[in-house]
């Protein structure tokens, strides 16, 4: 039977204890045991670190023998004095003292577990995740989940000393369209209709600015029913922040404040203000994606006017059918990129849409892919237009620009992260502006949003919403760090003519409309002052900031790839009776 804990008050932490000769109670998890016969040693862990216990001579024979039965993972409280450690461990915050147990109680027994719980593990992420209970008694998840604490804690006393206030919006809303497919919960007393889960507060946030209260802050959960990847889960934390009176210069003020606190004080990193700014159109030219990593070079240069008059095909159509000839110079990676690793490369470059790659490797001569096309002095010319020198990998894509640029920006990734040259206690922060309204879909040979339907055009592109959608640019903006993008925002629409516009280039009907979002459309006929705002991926920050490569390492209970946990085994099957009262049944699977 386990001890109880009466008599026992815990005094401090494990990883707290260091003042020699006082008296303390602590309590935790046994990380480790050393039995040495008459001395016995465990090290005992709690959430702020370990502490080592030990029992000798001098320790009561019932205390002893009690040590002598502690196994992994038991559950302990122990009471003693605090002494120097004969045997320094100058790794461990604590390493320079142990108590000397006068009491301890074993409050909860533990089976083997399936895994070592230690700080580094090789074990594979399926069992960590099917017991996740122990893979958070780990240090590294402890630190990661406290850090992402600490983020929220500076985040809600940043935003209500900034007169904010945190205004809790519904969990079961109604299903409207915002670019992914939503949760949906059936209603027992509405048999056939749904509310659905918030992919964001979007609505709830502007009706609250038409409300009167023009500054608020959530941080809220959302939720999207999308594919996984290491950057995205089917729920995640949201900083969610609209603010009335404003204009887009306001809200990105807000939040560098916010982040340059937050750096600050979680990490003491300084971040510099003003943060830098690219308009959307400068970031695909330079980097090939709307959410570039600046910590690097190797920009895209257009080649297109060197390379026009050479006599090769490839060169020759692209620029013919409206394309262009680009280029990065992968400086230094003439001696990483064999030509073994340079044809991986322009295998990658075919999988994601290129129909080759020209290169130039200049290791003490520069070998060039095309060279018999070349004629005298077109080589220098490309080498002189992209700055290479002799160590210098060149890699050239041509196509329709919107190829090249996607082709060239992955490429760019990809040998950096190769060459192992991209700083990892850098933090580059990066406003996109002068965001596209429109996205052209292919395959449909028609314009869509880029942006939900209450997203502001430029007031000098109002003109073109009918006739050329390719001008419209939105008063919308990205917030992007180290090549993640963490925020979008923008203005909204608060003209009531002006969004029945906006409603019919959308394609969308009267009907529709009304369906949709009557009750929004309704509530701007009575006034709305302007108003803006954005969502700051909570967990994306922590990421970065804990320098993980997963979210699942800074989320508690995350879900994996197919939007499954597999520690409590959800999604599962329920009974029929409980479909029944929510009206619904089940096809039957071919």
């Amino acid at each position: 039977m386990a001890d109880n804990m009466k008599g026992l008050k815990r005094t401090c932490y494990c990883g707290e204890v260091c003042n020699i000769g006082s008296e303390v109670v602590v309590g935790g998890f046994v990380e480790k045991i050393r039995d040495k016969g008459s001395l016995i040693f465990i090290v005992l862990r709690d959430r702020t670190g370990v502490v080592q216990l030990t029992f000798d001579e001098t320790t009561a024979p019932e205390i002893f023998e009690k040590a002598s039965t502690c196994k992994s993972e038991y559950v302990l409280m122990a009471k003693g004095i605090v002494k120097q450690r004969e045997s320094v461990n100058d790794k461990l915050k604590t390493g320079q003292v142990e108590i000397a147990v006068t009491d301890l109680r074993i409050l909860a027994k533990a089976q083997t577990p399936p895994f070592e719980i230690t700080n580094e593990t090789k074990v594979n992420e399926e069992l960590r995740l099917k017991y996740r209970y122990l893979d958070l008694r780990r240090a590294p998840l402890q630190q990661n989940i406290i850090k992402r604490h600490q983020i929220a804690k500076v985040t809600r006393e940043y935003f209500y000393e900034n007169d904010f206030l945190e205004i809790e919006t519904p969990m079961m809303m109604k299903s409207t369209p915002e670019g992914a497919r939503d949760y949906l919960i059936p209603s027992r007393v509405h048999k056939g209709k749904f509310y659905a889960l918030p992919q964001s507060p979007q609505i709830y946030k502007q009706l609250l600015m038409i409300s009167g209260y023009d500054r608020y802050i959530q941080l809220a959960r959302c939720f999207r029913d999308e594919d996984l990847r290491a950057d995205r889960q089917p729920e995640f934390t949201q900083v969610d922040l609209e603010m009335s009176f404003v204009d887009a210069e306001d809200i990105q003020n807000c939040v560098e404040g916010y982040v340059q606190r937050l750096f600050k004080e979680v990490l003491n990193v300084e971040i510099p203000l003003p943060l830098p700014k690219l308009t959307f159109a400068d970031a695909m030219n330079r980097y090939g994606s709307d959410k570039p990593d600046t910590r690097f070079g190797f920009e895209i240069q257009d080649i297109t006017e060197t390379v026009k008059d050479i006599d090769f095909v490839v060169f020759k159509d692209a620029i013919a059918n409206g394309g262009s000839v680009r280029a990065i110079n992968v400086k230094n990676g003439a001696s990483t990129y064999t030509r073994k690793e340079i044809d991986k490369l322009i295998d990658h470059a075919k999988g994601i849409g290129a129909k080759g790659l020209a290169y130039i490797r200049w290791a003490d001569e520069a070998n060039c892919s095309f060279k018999k096309f070349l004629g005298e002095g077109d080589l220098e010319r490309i080498c002189s237009a992209v700055d290479a020198e002799n160590g210098d990998l060149v890699l050239i894509c041509a196509d329709k620009n919107k190829t090249v640029l996607s082709v060239l920006g992955a490429l760019r990734l990809i040998t950096a992260k190769r060459l192992d040259i991209i700083p990892e206690d850098a933090y580059n922060f990066l406003w996109i502006t002068e965001m596209p309204f429109f996205e052209y879909d292919e395959d449909n040979d028609s314009w869509v949003a880029a942006h939900h339907p209450f997203t502001m055009p430029m007031d000098e592109c109002i003109q073109y919403l009918d006739t050329d959608p390719s001008k419209v640019k939105a008063k919308a903006w990205d917030l992007v760090l180290n090549g993640t993008e963490l925020s979008s925002g923008s203005m909204r629409i608060t003209d009531f003519e002006l969004q029945q516009k906006m409603f019919e280039a959308l394609g969308m009907s009267e009907e529709e409309i009304q369906a949709k979002f009557g009750f929004l459309v309704d509530a701007y006929r009575y006034g709305a002052p302007p108003h803006g705002g954005m969502g700051i991926g909570l967990d994306r920050i922590a990421m970065i900031m804990c320098k993980c490569d997963s979210l699942r390492d800074v989320t508690a209970f995350p879900k994996v790839q197919n939007a499954s946990e597999l520690m409590s085994e959800c999604p599962s099957t329920v009974d029929k009776e409980s479909l029944d009262i929510l009206g619904i049944g089940l096809l039957d699977e071919e």
